[in-house]
């Protein structure tokens, strides 16, 4: 009798406990959504945190409304009470999906969200912006447009100047953003490149003495060649679908869907 080899069963279990996996980590998704409480997607503006004055709110909303009648991206600005002791990076897709900000198929679309409360702030970007919204870019208009004001205690004046950079590079003028992303990594690449510099000086050093040495015991005549034994160093050191807006039962999303793009920071 003909037993099958081992190897196929440790398949098998194997297939099956990635399966399992899978479904746990598809069901711990699930869960948190369903444990998160939402608030209610009542305009463009959603201050729960009650944060922005009505001037405020309003100036926004119009600002809003006209980048989605240009563009079809659509933006939405949340304040929230609370991140209910979870990441404002996972409460952030987590809400972009649960209200489907930005189109069906196109998934264009975004969220600026504060939790004044825990001093987090996000710019959470739909499938389809990802290559406009970088997470290089928002970091930079996070860094630069929202995180100063913030910390002056001008929390209205962050947000809004953050969600006038946001609507400045969906409607095509990213230009100064892009020039401030490249100096950022100019900067944050410079350490790394002053790490490896004295190790290439130190190499050609070395080689040139090896070459000098050589040739001087080849002109004495010396038995052979020394060896040379190399030190190296190593350092560990960014289709269309139905559109979102106001119907009969007011503002709504399209459909739009979210995977975690974006970028966050804290003050």
């Amino acid at each position: 009798m003909i037993r099958p080899a081992p190897v196929l069963r440790t398949s098998a279990n194997g297939a099956g406990l990635f399966a399992g996996l899978v479904g746990l980590a598809m069901l711990a998704s699930v869960v948190l959504a369903q444990a998160l409480t939402f608030p209610a997607l009542t305009g463009r503006v959603v201050d729960e945190a009650n944060v922005l004055d009505q001037a405020t709110r309003t100036a926004l909303t119009d600002k809003l409304a006209a980048l989605e009648t240009k563009t079809s991206d659509q933006l939405v600005v949340v304040t929230l009470k609370s991140l209910q002791g979870t990441s404002i990076e996972d409460f952030g897709y987590q809400l972009g999906r649960a209200w489907g900000i930005g189109q069906k198929g196109k998934n264009n679309g975004a969220l600026l969200i504060v939790a004044p409360t825990e001093r987090k702030v996000r710019i959470e970007v739909g499938y389809g912006l990802e290559g406009t919204l970088t997470d290089a870019l928002t970091t930079v208009i996070i860094e630069s447009a929202i995180i100063p004001r913030f910390r002056a205690n001008d929390i209205p004046g962050g947000i809004t100047r953050g969600a006038d950079s946001i609507m400045q590079v969906l409607s095509g003028d990213a230009e100064l953003f892009k020039q401030q992303t490249a100096v950022k990594e100019a900067a944050r690449k410079q350490p790394q490149d002053n790490v490896y510099a004295p190790l290439f000086v130190l190499f050609w050093l070395a080689l040139a003495a090896f070459i000098i040495f050589t040739i001087a015991r080849s002109h004495r005549g010396g038995g052979g060649g020394p060896w040379f034994v190399p030190v190296s160093g190593r350092s560990d050191s960014w289709s269309s679908g139905s559109s979102g807006g106001f119907s009969s039962g007011g503002f709504s999303g399209g459909g739009g869907d979210f995977g975690g793009g974006g970028s966050s920071g804290s003050w």
